[in-house]
């Protein structure tokens, strides 16, 4: 993803925001990345990579697939997890891709 791509969907926050609150802030937990613009507290589909993004930032384990992962795939994935959780986004979130939305 690059840092300009949306990381919470729900509340539109970018990867940029993240890392620079991560650097910023020296977050103790993931958990506290929510204090970035509610980041992972709406639909929850984005905490495993704020978990990630903790990590990787914290120089613990880094994953490849995350920073390899394009906006749309990552949409498409967030699409199917809604779906298949039967997870409602908050009102205002990033709106699901048209083919996650069967008719």
């Amino acid at each position: 993803m690059d840092l300009d791509d949306k990381v919470c969907l729900c509340f539109r926050v970018t990867k940029r925001k993240l890392v620079n609150f991560l650097r910023r802030e020296l977050p103790r937990v993931p958990s506290q990345l929510s204090e970035c613009g509610g980041a992972g507290t709406g639909c929850g589909w984005c905490i495993p990579f704020l978990k990630q993004l903790y990590r990787q930032e914290m120089t613990i384990a880094i994953d490849p697939s995350f920073s390899a992962l394009t906006a749309a795939e990552y949409a498409r994935q967030r699409a199917d997890y809604i779906r298949v959780e039967k997870k409602v986004p908050p009102p205002g979130a990033e709106p699901l891709p048209d083919d996650a939305n069967p008719t």
